[in-house]
Order: structure tokens, then C-alpha cells, then sequence
């Protein structure tokens, strides 16, 4: 069995076309959107959206039994303004904001905002992690 390694990650969401409208607003192109759930490629994973009813159905368990639990997701930029520009762009798509980006005690630079659904994104520039030229973690 191979460790650390995640192939799909999926949130819930109330509004499947909200969310795909949302996240296209902010630059992502999903690879398929289907009745209940929209998938987006990640350099060799998956990133889905289902919908809160049709993940239930999946898990078998009731719609008000799912909530969002205590997390995040996160998207590191090369530079401050682009965390600021990308941040920007969250917001004005119909993002919430959480914490505006700012310089953290540790040395980095970040921000975090919640998506229609409430789920909490950090943007940020860390300038202990390498990005590639495609902004992939070195």
C-alpha cells in the first residue's frame, strides 16, 4: 500500500451549479459536470463537488449529519500580490471574506475566505515551499 498519496477530494454542496459557477469565476475548468456532482483534474488527482443530497444518498446517512467539519484547503501563490489579486477575485465571485491576506508571524503571507458553501480556503505565499512554474509544490 503506497502512503500519503490523495486522489479525490469532495466537497458538499447545496447548489451544484452555484459552486460550478462560483469556481469558474475564479478561473477553474472542471473535466466533467454531471447531475449531482462536477469534477475538476489536479495534476494527477480529482477535486469534486457533490450534491448535500446526493452525497448523503451515497453515504447513506442524513443530509443534516454531513456538515463541513473543521478544515481548510489551501492554494500557495509565488508572490503577495498574487495572493492579494487571487484573493480579490474569490471575493468579487461571491466568496466571504474570513481573514483579508496579511503577513503571518511565521514568516508567510495569507489570507482565507469561504465559498457559497462555507467551505474555507487559504491563499496564501509561503517562502518556505518552491512553487514550479505551473505552481505545483516542488
Amino acid at each position: 500500500m503506497k502512503t500519503n498519496r490523495v486522489t479525490l477530494i469532495t466537497l458538499g454542496v447545496k447548489d451544484l451549479e452555484r459552486a460550478v459557477a462560483f469556481y469558474g469565476a475564479i478561473g477553474w475548468k472542471p473535466s466533467s459536470v454531471m447531475d449531482k456532482v462536477a469534477f475538476y483534474d489536479m495534476n494527477g488527482m480529482k477535486f469534486g463537488f457533490y450534491t448535500l443530497d446526493g452525497l448523503a444518498e451515497d453515504m447513506k446517512r442524513p443530509v443534516d449529519a454531513l456538515g463541513t467539519g473543521a478544515m481548510t484547503l489551501g492554494q500557495n501563490f509565488p508572490t503577495e500580490a498574487e495572493v492579494d489579486d487571487a484573493y480579490d477575485a474569490a471575493i468579487a465571485a461571491g466568496g466571504t471574506v474570513v481573514t483579508r491576506p496579511d503577513k503571518i508571524f511565521w514568516g508567510g503571507y495569507s489570507g482565507y475566505f469561504a465559498d457559497p458553501d462555507g467551505h474555507i480556503w487559504e491563499y496564501a505565499m509561503n517562502p518556505y515551499w518552491e512553487l514550479d512554474k505551473d505552481g505545483h509544490l516542488k
